[in-house]
């Protein structure tokens, strides 16, 4: 099913987002969490894709055996920095022998140990310009509600994502986000600038203090003052910290779906556990 006809339901659908793992035990256990999260029904799973490609031969074996595995949609990642044109044909071929309907076209994150970072496609825009001329593929883009790290204000970065749904975006999935008011605050930029297509909430449940070292220095997400003295306050227990994060985002979840959001798209980091205790709460 495209995304233009998941979205145009009035019910709020679930979705999860997964990475293909680097080894054949480490997918055996994808697969486990995969079977917990689909007893919540979800309309699909997407798949990361690399920024640099450099682990395209480990995520096209997984993105094949997803596809006889399971019985949910995938909806695969494309990024365009530093790839060549040649190289996005294959994998956009490739994408058509599964038999795709939906794709997520982002630019993807600099590499860091390269000085060819635009060979062919420098913006997002670019590439769904492209694969919308060259599939029937539904293509979701991303969505910032703080503002794309590299943009100076969240106008510049709406304009930018403007460009993106000119060009022939589907749908739009944001980024993670703590504070709901943000969000809905940047739905109604959104519609003042007449975007028009599905949002798409992005949720990543707090499991650990590492995960949040790790991820908040590569976006702008603020962290409520609330919650952030007491992730301080426990640091080290990651016991207490998942629950806060499971009680915490189960909240923030059954706001948004009384506020009819379109639909909430989970980061799971490949671990069911979180995210099915918040489904639980919600569901």
């Amino acid at each position: 099913m495209k995304l233009r006809e998941i979205y145009s339901s009035e019910k709020t659908t679930i979705s999860f987002e997964i990475f293909p793992p680097d080894s054949e035990d480490k997918y055996q256990k994808l697969q486990e969490e995969i079977s917990i999260l689909n007893k919540y029904t979800p309309q699909f799973f997407s798949l990361t894709y690399g920024a640099t490609g450099k682990k395209s031969h480990t995520y096209k074996n997984v993105l094949e055996k997803l596809k006889q595995s399971i019985n949910t949609d995938i909806m695969p990642h494309i990024t365009c920095i530093n790839r060549s044109k040649e190289d996005i044909d294959e994998h956009i071929s490739f994408l058509k022998t599964l038999k795709t309907e939906n794709v997520l076209a982002l630019r993807g994150d600099y590499p860091e140990d390269s000085n060819e970072i635009c060979n062919y496609f420098c913006y997002a825009n670019n590439l769904v310009e492209y694969i919308k001329s060259n599939t029937d593929f539904s293509i979701a883009v991303a969505g910032y509600p703080e503002g794309h790290l590299e943009s100076k204000t969240i106008e510049d970065d709406i304009k930018n994502l403007k460009k993106k749904v000119e060009a022939g975006a589907n749908a739009i999935f944001t980024q993670m986000f703590f504070e709901n008011d943000k969000f809905f605050a940047y739905l109604e930029k959104l519609e003042k600038a007449k975007i028009q297509v599905p949002v798409i909430a992005g949720i990543m449940p707090i499991i650990s203090s590492n995960q949040l070292e790790k991820i908040m220095p590569l976006a702008r997400v603020t962290i409520p003052e609330k919650l952030k003295n007491k992730i301080l306050q426990h640091f080290h227990d990651n016991d207490y910290i998942k629950q806060l994060g499971i009680e915490f985002t189960s909240k923030q979840c059954a706001e948004l779906i009384e506020n009819k959001v379109k639909g909430l798209h989970f980061f799971t980091l490949n671990k069911a556990f979180s995210t099915s205790k918040i489904l639980d709460n919600i569901l």
